[in-house]
């Protein structure tokens, strides 16, 4: 069968996290033909993988978020706008219960619709000062129909793209992606499968409250616009996947229907991070590594000031910060600067590396994140045998220390878990695990046998092979 992988902001164009377990994903499953529908955030992006794409990979649709941006457009042009067209478009601008079948079929009536055409017509300019009207009086309307331009112009130009026919389409995040699936199974009366690997929405809202672009009286207007997003996709796919129970949660609280919800942990491969090569290293330096990108929402700030408190009182350590500097060049050079520069050789910037040529010879591995999902980084890292520190976010904590309510889960801790921007926390973290020798043996086993016994590789290929089976046979294109 045919499956429609959508993306947004991960793959091909980002190593690491999700783009891995994507790449996983298809590799495993050479039975299912693949389309890959990559959503960027620029168009300088365009053809810039960092994978090499898998054989069942037939082909890959690329559209970026900026590409309506760019556009001049022609105003003057009409457009089919049935009530029901309006009122649904109204209610997305102003936060409202959305019609998704209404926005869907607006575009359908309107089949040479082109999304900054549209944002210039009378009939957006009548919906947008009517919802003005309501919502903002007291604010120029000037400012606030740039503002719905900017939210709305990339969705309605992913919208009037065209779709890759498929059998399943699986989005791999809520938001634009999300939304795409949904209209790919409307538009071909396929399926709709959802996995979230973090909560898209909660990640939006933080960015946003921090934003200094959004102004403060517009931020609920776009924290409302992403729960529209997410909520299409909630509605449309069955089943809904998370990675842990708390996400689960999440999803139930934003209105998704708990009843197509379901956990599907990430796995690994647990024999291939056994017997891993060892770099040569001085006697006595205890190698701490991160395998990270070096990015904001990472913290790696945090990490490196923890490290400067710890050294104080364990100072024969090494600080190898593993991952591409690419994606946000100004933090990765605040990073390098807040280290000391190429002067200090206690802390050492790898760039991206082979993850098991690498963590091998690592003595303890850190994440410093202020949000995350289920870090395979993690994972790969305890399979291997190594005791981690970790910030309290995401699945973080149960990968240390064993899923509630889960009697089998007996294998004790694998490793420390400390507040987010917490740095004198992290630090007597790191300092306990590098002065206890024993207790790093200990966490490291109970951390190979957690991945062993509960995120294997074999039951997250099974899963998948089973919800794509069943998709496929829900709308009769089943081809096996």
């Amino acid at each position: 069968m045919t499956i429609c992988l959508i993306a947004e902001g991960s793959y091909p164009y980002v190593s690491g996290g999700v783009s891995s377990w994507i790449q996983m994903l298809v590799e495993s499953m050479p039975e299912h033909d693949f389309i890959v529908f990559a959503i960027g955030a620029e168009e300088k992006d365009k053809g810039k993988f960092r994978y090499v794409l898998p054989k069942n990979v037939s082909a890959v649709h690329e559209c970026f978020l900026d590409t309506s941006l760019k556009l001049a457009g022609h105003p003057g042009r009409r457009y089919v706008m049935e009530r029901s067209h309006r009122e649904a478009l109204s209610a997305l601008i102003t936060g409202k219960e959305c019609s998704w079948n209404d926005i869907f079929s607006m575009v359908d009536a309107n089949p040479r619709m082109q999304a900054v055409d549209f944002i210039m017509s009378r009939e957006f300019y009548e919906i947008v000062a009517l919802a003005a009207e309501m919502e903002y009086p007291y604010i120029s309307f000037n400012e606030y129909f740039w503002c719905i331009r900017a939210m709305l112009l990339p969705l309605l130009g992913l919208l009037c793209g065209t779709m890759p026919q498929a059998d399943i389409y699986h989005a791999v995040s809520t938001g634009y992606a999300g939304v795409l699936a949904a209209r790919g199974a409307t538009l071909c009366q396929a399926a709709c499968i959802l996995t979230e690997h973090g909560i898209y929405t909660r990640e939006r809202e933080e960015e946003i409250i921090k934003a200094e672009w959004v102004k403060g009286y517009f931020k609920n207007t776009w924290i409302d616009y992403f729960i529209s997003l997410s909520l299409c996709a909630y509605r449309q796919a069955n089943p809904v996947i998370s990675l842990f129970g708390a996400a689960r949660d999440i999803q139930h609280q934003l209105g998704c229907n708990p009843g197509k919800t379901r956990v599907v942990p990430n796995g690994v491969q647990s024999e291939d991070f056994r017997n891993l090569p060892l770099k040569e290293k001085e006697e006595g330096v205890l190698w701490l590594g991160a395998l990270v990108r070096l990015v904001p929402i990472k913290d790696i700030k945090t990490m490196i000031q923890a490290f400067f408190i710890a050294q104080r009182t364990v100072p024969g350590m090494r600080l190898h910060i593993m991952g591409p500097s690419e994606e946000d060049p100004a933090y990765s050079e605040a990073c390098r600067q807040l280290a000391g520069g190429p002067e200090n050789p206690d802390i050492v910037f790898t760039g991206q590396v082979p993850v098991r040529e690498w963590v091998g010879s690592m003595d303890i591995l850190l994440l410093s994140s202020i949000s995350e999902g289920q870090p395979l980084a993690v994972l790969e890292g305890m399979a291997a045998s190594k005791p981690h520190v970790l910030t309290d976010v995401g699945s973080c904590r149960e990968l240390m220390n064993g899923m509630p309510r889960q009697p089998e889960d007996t294998f004790g801790p694998a490793g420390i878990v400390v507040p987010v921007m917490n740095p004198a926390a992290y630090a007597a973290a790191i300092v306990l695990l590098a002065q206890s020798p024993e207790m790093r043996r200990q966490m490291g086993q109970s951390a190979c046998a957690r991945v062993g016994g509960l995120y294997t590789m074999e039951a997250l290929k099974a899963t998948y092979r089973e919800i794509y089976r069943k998709g496929g046979l829900d709308h009769g294109r089943d081809r096996f």
